[in-house]
């Protein structure tokens, strides 16, 4: 009944306006023919650029209220997400609680109920912070400095939590498939990147879910990675909606995942921050969605490598290529001489 209160209302703007366009279009032509006969040239002239005005203005005013009718669903349906969001964790907790305290539990199932309750309360902290961090997301890590961050160890560390949320196994779900590269930006934007679009890759994965992280570098320093998840996918009308804020397909009473419509937002915003850009496509092979997040970076080069290149040259380390050149036409001069 709610969701179809919320069509409704949007029905009615929608014909509101293409009722006075159209009418508008009626008196226009009905304005041109009738003074046209006249030869009324000034008169019809000035009426025929009010009359396009009006239906310039019934479009965009159309445009916006729409927009604006579009927006209020979404924030309808996030507030009903976070109630419910919010009421689940506290229900459990206290009925715990409740039993807890009216009953003698042996230690075993003492033990369950508090690690149960201590995964409600993650969960509720998650989502306070997932909504705190939506009204400060300019701020999101300003008080750190930039940093090269290793972008393997925190896919890795993004996995761990992400399975650990959702009680799964980090190697049965995931494959890891990175290229070693760094990125040169400050640690949370990171992890809220790449935390909220593997937390979604296993909610919105297949039963199992199964997930490839994949990571590549470009030859103009961008880092390019792919978490692909083996779901339903995304529809590709949905798939610039997805990143907008409050945005949540369908009706939250039909909702079959939890949720407030608020991460790929985060996602998007940090990202842009970053002078990246992320996007999301269907996997070339099977049912799913691929989400790729592009940023600047470089690749990493290790110090081992440059030992053995160095070696290979025949360069002592800490020796300059003068001295060395010097060197070796001493060495000929000696050898000519004695020849």
């Amino acid at each position: 009944m709610s969701y179809a209160r919320k069509r409704r209302t949007l029905h009615l703007p929608i014909t509101l306006s293409i009722v006075l366009m159209v009418l508008n279009v009626v008196l226009m032509v009905c304005w041109i023919v009738l003074l046209a006969n006249w030869s009324a040239w000034s008169a019809l002239t000035i009426g025929t650029v009010v009359f396009a005005l009006i239906l310039v203005v019934s479009g965009f005013y159309l445009f916006l209220t729409v927009k604006e009718v579009r927006l209020n669903q979404r924030q309808s349906n996030f507030i009903d997400s976070v109630t419910h969001e919010l009421k689940t964790p506290i229900a459990s907790l206290r009925l715990y609680l409740d039993t807890l305290r009216m009953r003698h539990v042996e230690p075993r199932q003492q033990e369950e109920f508090l690690k149960v309750m201590d995964g409600e309360l993650i969960r509720l902290d998650h989502l306070i912070n997932q909504l705190l961090e939506v009204a400060r997301l300019d701020a999101i890590g300003q008080e750190a400095d930039p940093e090269d961050i290793e972008l393997e160890p925190l896919l890795h560390r993004c996995a761990e939590l992400a399975a650990r949320h959702h009680k799964q196994v980090v190697d049965e779900v995931f494959t890891f498939d990175i290229e070693p590269a760094v990125i040169r930006a400050r640690r949370m934007p990171l992890e809220m990147i790449f935390g909220n679009l593997i937390d979604n890759a296993i909610k919105y994965g297949g039963n199992p879910p199964r997930i490839d992280v994949q990571v590549r570098l470009t030859e103009d320093s961008r880092v390019i990675t792919q978490i692909t998840d083996n779901g339903e996918g995304v529809a590709p009308h949905l798939r610039s909606r997805i990143f907008k804020i409050f945005y949540r397909g369908g009706s939250e009473l039909e909702r079959r995942q939890k949720g407030t419509g608020v991460g790929l937002y985060i996602v998007r915003t940090l990202v842009g921050l970053l002078k990246g850009k992320v996007r999301v496509l269907n996997r070339q092979v099977g049912s799913g969605s691929l989400f790729e997040v592009n940023l600047p970076g470089r690749a990493i080069i290790s110090e081992s490598l440059d030992s053995s290149s160095s070696e290979v040259s025949g360069e002592p380390e800490g020796v300059s290529p003068r001295t060395i050149s010097n060197f070796k036409s001493q060495i000929s001069d000696l050898k000519s001489s004695g020849g």
